[in-house]
């Protein structure tokens, strides 16, 4: 098989060296707006790159793989859909709700498979999560507890682009709760401040978000989000039924610490970045992304999974600004 890479950055090159090593995978071909940077990396790894991404699709791959900046994924996406190429693309699949809808009925009329990277899905803890809510281990689930916590903020340049911190950083939670309850999302009510850098409050974004939503068999979610955790990046949920809880990111590298007597746990080391929480994962998706492309399984996680995550995350904002509940059924989706 042989598989085109657009976007050699921080995650583009990852992914690289990580299709490099997958079986099935024969040629890997690199492209990227600054062609100098695909080249690099492909000489570094010894593949072939060519002029632009558009170029991508003229050779002759069987399938796409979309780690641009975020304006480049919904071109390159609808490109390889109507191509019919077998496409994943980084999250957001689109910048707007509305090209998001547009892409989630490309995908379904064109019959051609895409996975969106939500790499938390692939993550064991999630789906062991999943499995004891779906076998019933936990009795009735009666609430979730799911938390993103950035040591640091990015770049003020990757703030303004970002859409907003429940677009940007909460997404990933809105797609892990309905991946591990099953459910989908009615209503939510979200708040957010800022007491860090001004340019979150200049660009209409706020560093400390939290959301409590309602799903529809009544399970409360709690979400909480910061661009601040000076312990480090912690990922976690906690799910609490009639019959048992369990957590997921309890483990050592938690970045938290006990104040009570006799606990030395966690003993360390922490994790300082979604990349080191999520190393084994980023790999697992691409290993199940090119047995999508070669129509031995079915995409884990569809445009149409994006589209919903990328909802909540439009209910949440819009509950901030206009503090207020919000109904999901105020945010357009695919009926």
């Amino acid at each position: 098989m042989k598989v085109g890479l657009a976007g050699v950055g921080r995650i583009g090159a990852i992914h690289a060296a990580t299709l490099a090593t997958i079986d099935g995978v024969d040629g890997l071909v690199l492209a990227d707006v600054d062609a100098a940077a695909a080249r690099r990396v492909a000489d570094e790894l010894g593949l072939d790159a060519v002029a632009d991404p558009e170029a991508l699709v003229a050779a002759g791959i069987d399938a796409l793989v979309i780690a641009t900046a975020t304006p480049g994924h919904a071109p390159l996406l609808r490109r390889g859909l109507i191509s019919g190429i077998p496409t994943f693309c980084e999250k957001p699949v689109a910048a707007s709700l509305a090209e998001t809808l547009e892409l989630a009925a490309l995908e379904e009329s064109s019959h051609t498979p895409a996975q969106i990277g939500f790499q938390r899905r692939f993550d064991t803890g999630y789906q062991r999560a999943r499995a004891a809510v779906a076998s019933g281990e936990l009795g009735t689930l009666h609430a979730v507890r799911a938390t993103t916590h950035d040591q640091a903020p990015p770049p003020a340049a990757y703030i303004r682009a970002s859409g907003g911190i429940f677009a940007d950083c909460n997404i990933h939670d809105f797609d892990i709760i309905r991946f591990v309850t099953g459910r989908e999302a009615t209503a939510v009510f979200a708040t957010g401040e800022n007491k860090g850098d001004p340019v979150f409050t200049q660009e209409g974004d706020v560093d400390t978000a939290a959301a409590i939503i309602t799903m529809d068999d009544g399970t409360l979610v709690t979400v909480t989000s910061t661009r601040y955790n000076g312990a480090g990046h912690d990922i976690r949920m906690e799910l609490t039924g009639s019959a048992g809880a369990v957590a997921v990111g309890l483990d050592h590298s938690l970045a938290l610490r006990s104040l009570e007597d006799d606990v030395d746990f966690p003993t360390g080391p922490q994790c300082w970045s979604f990349l080191e929480r999520f190393r084994e994962a980023y790999v697992k998706e691409l290993q199940a992304f090119i047995d999508v492309a070669a129509g031995r399984a079915a995409s884990a996680c569809t445009v149409r999974d994006a589209l919903e995550a990328t909802r909540i995350a439009q209910a949440c904002d819009l509950s901030r600004r206009e503090r207020r509940l919000v109904d999901l059924s105020e945010i357009p989706g695919v009926s």
